[in-house]
């Protein structure tokens, strides 16, 4: 299902091999908590999915897991940032901007997270959307 509907958008997609039950567990057991239905589901599909310009559409789980850990763990970030607990990133922007999910409270929105001033903001309503949205040109950094 989601082959399908990133390859029926425009843009170039590049999906890798789907990632296995262990890597998807391994991902979870780092962060401390279960991925969104939709992102496991997604990632069991393709174990990440670039665009067009190498951009992470979608990362891998080994990333989500690696990237997350990074930036809740950094002591100076905690400084300079509010704290990224909530957040669960699993894709960037190019710019140095991150597309993030709130898992902990079961809400299937996306947003943004702007590394300049901290903001987060909503994007999509929903992976799906997020995917359709970004790849027409409708989510704008």
């Amino acid at each position: 299902m989601w082959t399908q509907l990133v390859t029926a958008l425009p843009g170039l997609a590049v999906f890798q091999p789907p990632a296995s039950e262990a890597s998807l567990d391994r991902c979870a057991s780092a962060l401390g908590h279960p991925l969104p239905q939709d992102l496991g589901a997604l990632l069991r599909e393709s174990n990440g999915i670039e665009g067009e310009y190498g951009d992470g559409l979608i990362w891998s789980a080994e990333r989500i897991a690696s990237e997350n850990l990074t930036l809740r763990e950094d002591s100076e970030l905690a400084t300079l940032y509010m704290p990224f607990d909530p957040l669960l990133f699993f894709a960037d922007a190019g710019n140095g901007d991150l597309f993030a999910l709130l898992p902990r409270i079961r809400r299937p929105d996306v947003f943004v997270w702007n590394h300049e001033d901290d903001s987060r903001t909503w994007v999509a309503p929903n992976l799906a959307t997020y995917l359709e949205w970004w790849l027409t040109g409708r989510i704008t950094l």
